[in-house]
């Protein structure tokens, strides 16, 4: 199934409408979608360099407009909808408590980490909306973690052009983090250094 929703993803990226498309994959990706739109992103911006922030900038927007209705979902529907997309993705039971029991203690940051990683994003939006988690800090804390793994993955990919696919497939994960890493130690360093 993921493997036909795949090549989908790949035949929209090269259609006229390659940009709803994308903004579309990354709406949904955000609350229930079992893909991620950097599928489309990169070989969208690869495809046409001088469009790459563009790109980028749709995806992010869509991204926390998805993340929106993925709180909702957690907020409103947490014990059919969200509970079944939990589920989907082995988040049930005890592992599901512990995702919020780490989500409970570090808020901003677990969005902030999640957002940047591979592990999917739906799953923050949708605990954030269960456990009333600050909307307004949800919202800045999703534009700036979506927007710095759409911006890097497009600047990649207008860069270094399609070839650079199967290495970010093996690799994003671990860059991403990599970055994430940094940046907190950064953001505490800076807090302490006053």
């Amino acid at each position: 199934m993921l493997t036909g929703l795949k090549d989908r993803m790949m035949s929209a990226a090269r259609s006229p409408h390659a940009e709803r498309g994308l903004f579309l994959v990354s709406f949904a990706e955000s609350s229930f979608f079992p893909l991620p739109p950097d599928l489309m992103l990169g070989p969208m911006a690869a495809a046409d360099p001088s469009r790459w922030v563009r790109y980028a900038f749709v995806c992010t927007i869509a991204s926390v407009v998805g993340g929106l209705a993925g709180y909702a979902i957690g907020m409103f529907l947490m014990d059919s909808i969200g509970a079944a997309i939990l589920n989907f993705f082995g988040y049930a039971g005890e592992r599901r408590t512990e995702l919020e029991a780490f989500y409970a203690q570090y808020g901003a940051w677990f969005i902030f980490i999640k957002g940047l990683t591979p592990i999917p994003y739906k799953l923050v939006t949708i605990i954030s909306g269960a456990l009333h988690f600050s909307l307004p800090i949800f919202i800045v804390a999703s534009t700036l973690t979506r927007g710095l793994r759409f911006f890097a993955v497009a600047w990649v990919f207008q860069r270094f052009g399609p070839q650079i696919a199967p290495v970010l497939e093996k690799r994003m994960g671990v860059v991403l983090l990599g970055v994430a890493v940094v940046i907190v130690v950064a953001l505490v360093a800076l807090r302490y250094a006053h």
